[in-house]
């Protein structure tokens, strides 16, 4: 069984309530499971957030390392962004 220690948390009433509600319904056994299954998808945001920050970092690394940046022709940009989308629709309809 893990290590289990008590700590002290302060909430609202409106947040407590909430909580003896989902026990009183029977969503949850104890007020404890709920906590814990928020800090649990709390951990998985923040290593979330944090691979996004990592790779925005090396994204951010790569277009500098690309060079000083260069006009872009918007029309010629769309352009080419409908002959991929052309192109993708007509692999999907015939691979369908």
């Amino acid at each position: 069984m893990p290590d289990i220690q008590k700590v002290s948390v302060a909430l609202t009433g409106e947040q407590i309530a909430a909580l003896k509600s989902a026990v009183e319904t029977g969503e949850y056994a104890t007020t404890s499971e709920i906590v814990r299954e928020a800090i649990r998808d709390w951990q998985f945001k923040r290593e979330l957030r944090q691979e996004d920050v990592k790779r925005l970092r090396r994204m951010w690394k790569l277009g500098k390392a690309s060079g000083p940046a260069k006009p872009t022709d918007f029309v010629e940009l769309r352009r080419e962004a409908r002959t991929r989308l052309k192109a993708t629709t007509r692999q999907r309809a015939n691979a369908g």
